[in-house]
């Protein structure tokens, strides 16, 4: 079973004590770049607050340390799914309609 997307919020930026809010269950996570709308990333996972957690945002520095002033500007949403195969098959789904749709199949 599928719940619905959260509403977009703002990816924590490093250093300033923000938090992910996400579920610690089974589901799908997307994330784009605030600016533009444009996709970063989008995947189904077991664990959405982990993934997010450990996602990599930014640049990395010669020293192998993040890039603070490289850090995008990232919203993510997510959606909660009873196990990983429910958000496997959404995913696979969401994934069908955007082809659909970009090859100009919907109207």
């Amino acid at each position: 079973m599928i719940s619905t997307w959260s509403e977009w919020k703002r990816y924590p930026r490093p250093g300033r004590g923000e938090n992910i809010e996400a579920p610690i269950s089974p589901g799908l996570y997307e994330v784009r770049y605030a600016g533009t709308g444009a996709l970063h990333s989008f995947e189904a996972v077991e664990n959405v607050a982990r993934a997010l957690a450990l996602l990599q945002t930014g640049a990395k520095s010669w020293f192998g340390r993040r890039d603070a002033q490289a850090q995008a500007d990232l919203e993510y949403r997510t959606c909660a799914t009873s196990t990983k195969a429910d958000a496997k098959a959404a995913a696979e789904r969401m994934i069908g309609r955007r082809e659909t749709y970009m090859s100009g199949g919907a109207v």
